[in-house]
């Protein structure tokens, strides 16, 4: 629980009627008895604008600079949460931090699996990664952050925040280029969870496919890395393959899967954990929904339209590439624009497309580089499924990507081809009969 009448690491004037919660939230919708509101500021509005709804939802209490019931007064309630957080994660027993152009979501789920940790939500700005501290700083057992930035500088606040024993890189690509300017700048900003901070050594590991961009860094995976799976067999079953002598199987996963598998598994090694304890709760990991998500039936549905880059587009192509329809079925791929490319935006799309025309027997594109992304373009995403539909028979398999594009509104992800899940919905619902 937590106490505001505890002692806090940052001043603070407590109203007597502030109670303890068991979570907090900087969304006010997400108030409640048990969930308490820190009012934050926000790019058009300040949280401020929405304590009495949180106090109405019957918030414990509020982290604000406001003079109301039930209040934790201070004079800048972001500057108390992000301390709060530094003093919470110092009880953590060990602290993973997981960083990549693509796949982070993926490696957190399945290195908490293996360490039996805990981790953190779908969300992993610095206020979700701050209440994630403060919540289970505590809890006696390992945590997981997922660590994203979009700009420069970021990758060092957030260190700052998580001191993380472990720094973890999956890939490196084209992403939020608007912001990095290069893969050079990439490279730079995500190097810097590899860094010692303030004198505590961090042990680094890099993902296959970016360790030529941090030689001398240990990287796990399958072939010519430092920390190898052996006999990877992928289908369209699932993964296997063995570590330390440990078999392992990865129901309806992917080689990325089963590299994640491998990043887990050595670091539950490193922390004394039986392996073979370790492999059973792998088999039975799951991502969210949206990332690489398979779902069986007489056609078989890919849900990866969380979210895109070149990078993460070309590892589910081949994922697709191994999978053989039924009955002469195909494979399928339906892309979406993939958002902060910067100027070269267009020939990163027309990259990916045509990687998909070799991987894929069947390609669709919608929104602003349809004819780029597939040889069936469409302008709007109501137009894809309609054609969509049409085409697929029993058999086929279907992988749909995308960026999400969560901030634009309706109108704008239906005609940038963003936001796929409708897609995968769409498609669900054709083949259960819903």
């Amino acid at each position: 629980m937590l106490d505001p009448h505890l002692p806090l690491p940052f001043q603070a004037t407590v109203h007597p009627e502030a109670r303890a919660a068991r979570r907090l939230t900087w969304d006010s919708r997400e108030a409640s008895p048990d969930v308490a509101f820190v009012a934050l500021p926000g790019e058009r509005m300040h949280g401020n604008a929405f304590v009495e709804q949180a106090l109405a939802a019957g918030a414990p209490f509020v982290l604000t600079d406001l003079d109301v019931p039930r209040a934790v007064r201070v004079d800048d309630a972001q500057a108390a949460l992000l301390a709060w957080a530094r003093a919470e994660r110092l009880y953590a027993p060990l602290v993973v931090g997981v960083t990549g152009s693509a796949g982070k979501t993926t490696a957190k789920s399945y290195v908490a699996a293996a360490l039996d940790a805990l981790f953190m939500p779908v969300f992993n700005t610095m206020p979700a990664i701050a209440c994630f501290l403060i919540e289970s700083g505590r809890a006696g057992r390992p945590l997981v952050v997922e660590m994203g930035i979009d700009r420069v500088g970021e990758m060092a606040e957030l260190v700052d925040l998580v001191r993380p024993d472990v720094g973890v890189i999956t890939t490196i690509g084209p992403a939020h280029l608007e912001q990095l300017g290069s893969i050079e700048g990439i490279v730079r900003e995500k190097g810097v969870i590899l860094r010692d901070v303030q004198g505590s050594p961090v042990r680094g590991l890099v993902g296959s496919q970016a360790a030529a961009f941090y030689p001398g860094v240990d990287s796990y995976g399958f072939g010519e890395v430092t920390v190898a799976g052996e006999d990877l067999s992928v289908k369209p079953e699932g993964a296997s393959f063995s570590f330390a002598g440990v078999p392992v199987t990865l129901p309806l996963a992917s080689t990325v899967q089963a590299e994640a598998a491998v990043l887990g598994l050595q670091l539950a090694r490193e922390a004394g954990l039986d392996l073979d304890a370790a492999a059973g709760r792998l088999s039975a990991a799951s991502v969210p929904g949206g990332r690489y998500r398979v779902h069986r039936g007489r056609f078989t549905v890919i849900d990866d339209a969380y979210n895109a880059s070149p990078v993460a587009v070309r590892a589910a192509l081949d994922a697709l590439s191994g999978w053989a329809g039924a009955d002469g079925g195909r494979r399928i791929s339906v892309l979406g624009r993939m958002l902060e490319l910067g100027p070269t935006e267009r020939a990163l799309h027309a990259e990916v497309g045509a990687y998909a025309r070799d991987r894929a027997d069947l390609t669709f594109g919608v929104g602003a580089f349809a004819p780029e992304l597939g040889e069936r373009a469409f302008a709007t995403v109501p137009e894809l499924v309609g054609a969509l539909l049409a085409e697929i028979r029993d058999g086929d398999v279907i992988l749909v990507k995308a960026s999400r594009g969560i901030s634009w509104t309706p109108e704008r992800r239906a005609q940038e081809g963003v936001g796929l899940d409708v897609v995968v919905r769409a498609l669900l619902e054709t083949r259960d009969g819903a």
